[in-house]
């Protein structure tokens, strides 16, 4: 939650803070999977006794719903601009996923899996935990496998779209693909797959890739398109999309089996080693595939940058862990256990822009006599 404030104040004007444009990853591309991370270890305490499982699966159905549905109405559109004033969205073009709809996805499976993917086996060593959970790791390879089949089999076909320019007029860009396994912006199965289920309608309106040497005179921020800009530079795709959060499952999954290790370890040194050791073999693992071509990229969310993100979780995890339950320095991190209490309400408040709004839409006759101008901060 933390480090989502960060940077999203920050990455506006610190490159280094903001999201990549494409391949590579920056300090904002770790948010993202480190949420995923901890709800994967945060489910394997809640789900340590399961009375029963099927009132168990019917409440965690329901969490998701509602989580889901949640992010519809903050990320779907309703929400507009700080200084827009306005509110409201065209159901036929509603952004049909998101960061909440992303979280809710990955949090239903990986319950489901805790539920009812658990063996009787007893564990007493880091091999015995891959023994009694062997159905879950197995459902990962699986969504793991069948992530890269579809990225890197699926045959991308040329497409067109439209945009609506300066005073509504209507412009048709055609995008020539005909490829099978690229990982550009403009050809990837991921944006393909939500083209297709979604609707290119669906999907967000200002793509990362926007940011990109190709599609930016001010690249790595936002600017006016080169005169040879690609054809693809202004079209919708959603970072959170149908494909991409195929693998943010995995991320989710990884965590839960850092929970197991809270579970059935007790001892500091057997829980601590239990986590360095995968999370130093996934990142050198991460760091090779990203070296032979297979790059981390957090809009098609890789192999490669989910191993590399859930290995940086599992490190950081794994740190504050030592720091407050080994050495007991507690007090400097409560006011990130107090964001972690309230992270739905926080990120509802700034993430969603519900805040902000709330301090600019409150003025006395111009907008821009609102609450910031009458504490000193505005112009």
């Amino acid at each position: 939650m933390l480090l989502m404030i960060i940077v999203d104040d920050a990455g506006s004007f610190i490159p280094a803070m903001n999201h990549s444009p494409w391949d590579g990853v920056t300090v904002a591309d770790f948010v993202m999977p480190f949420f995923l991370f901890i709800v994967g270890v945060a489910l394997a305490l809640a789900y340590k006794r399961v009375p029963d499982k099927l009132d168990a699966t019917k409440k965690a159905v329901l969490r998701a719903l509602k989580l889901f549905c949640l992010g519809l109405v903050l990320q779907g559109g309703f929400f507009h601009g700080v200084r827009s004033l306005t509110f409201g969205v065209d159901l036929q073009e509603i952004r049909l996923m998101g960061i909440l709809q992303r979280i809710a996805i990955a949090y239903l499976l990986t319950a489901l899996c805790e539920i009812w993917l658990k063996g009787d086996e007893d564990v007493d060593y880091g091999y015995d935990l891959l023994k009694r959970y062997r159905y879950q790791l197995f459902v990962g390879a699986i969504v793991g496998i069948t992530y890269m089949s579809l990225l890197y089999g699926t045959y991308v076909r040329d497409w067109e779209y439209q945009t609506s320019g300066p005073g509504s007029i209507e412009k048709s860009f055609f995008v020539k693909c005909g490829v099978r396994g690229d990982t550009s912006p403009g050809c990837n199965a991921v944006g393909m797959i939500d083209r297709r289920i979604l609707g290119i309608q669906h999907l967000y309106g200002r793509p990362v890739y926007a940011r990109s040497k190709q599609c930016s005179i001010d690249s790595p921020q936002n600017g006016p398109l080169p005169p040879d800009a690609p054809s693809w530079c202004q079209a919708p795709f959603d970072p959170e999309g149908l494909l991409s959060s195929v693998m943010a499952i995995v991320t989710c999954l990884i965590g839960l089996q850092y929970g197991h290790v809270i579970v059935h370890f007790q001892k500091h040194r057997e829980r601590i080693m239990n986590w360095l050791i995968p999370s130093f073999s996934m990142l050198v693992l991460a760091f090779a595939m990203d070296f032979l071509g297979l790059r981390m990229n957090k809009p098609l969310y890789t192999l490669s940058y989910t191993l590399a993100t859930a290995g940086a979780a599992g490190l950081l995890f794994c740190g504050i862990y030592t720091l407050v339950d080994i050495y007991g320095y507690r007090r400097p991190t409560v006011a990130m256990e107090w964001m972690g209490m309230h992270a739905l309400m926080i990120y509802v408040l700034i993430a969603c822009n519900i805040l902000p709004i709330f301090i600019h839409g409150f003025y006395w006759k111009e907008p821009q006599n609102n609450l910031l101008k009458f504490i000193g901060i505005g112009p």
